[in-house]
């Protein structure tokens, strides 16, 4: 995917899901989830003017998962 700023592209960045152009899926593989894996998916929202994520971890004992949300979604739009 193609990384835009005020209308310039700034980079491209594959993504681990994509579903229905709207909805940004992060796959880890982690002991545990941090805040920074969190502002990780958060800063993916903003980036590709996303409203809704998902971020999974299939590395713990049992399976974790978090819904991120882009706050500054209505701001980009």
């Amino acid at each position: 995917m193609t990384i835009t700023y005020k209308g310039t592209n700034v980079g491209v960045r594959r993504v681990d899901l994509f579903i229905e152009s709207e909805i940004l899926i992060d796959l880890k593989a982690l002991i545990d989830l941090d805040d920074v894996h969190i502002a990780q998916a958060m800063n993916y929202l903003d980036a590709y003017q996303l409203r809704v994520g998902l971020l999974i971890n299939f590395g713990s004992k049992s399976l974790q998962f978090k819904r991120i949300q882009n706050n500054n979604y209505n701001k980009i739009k």
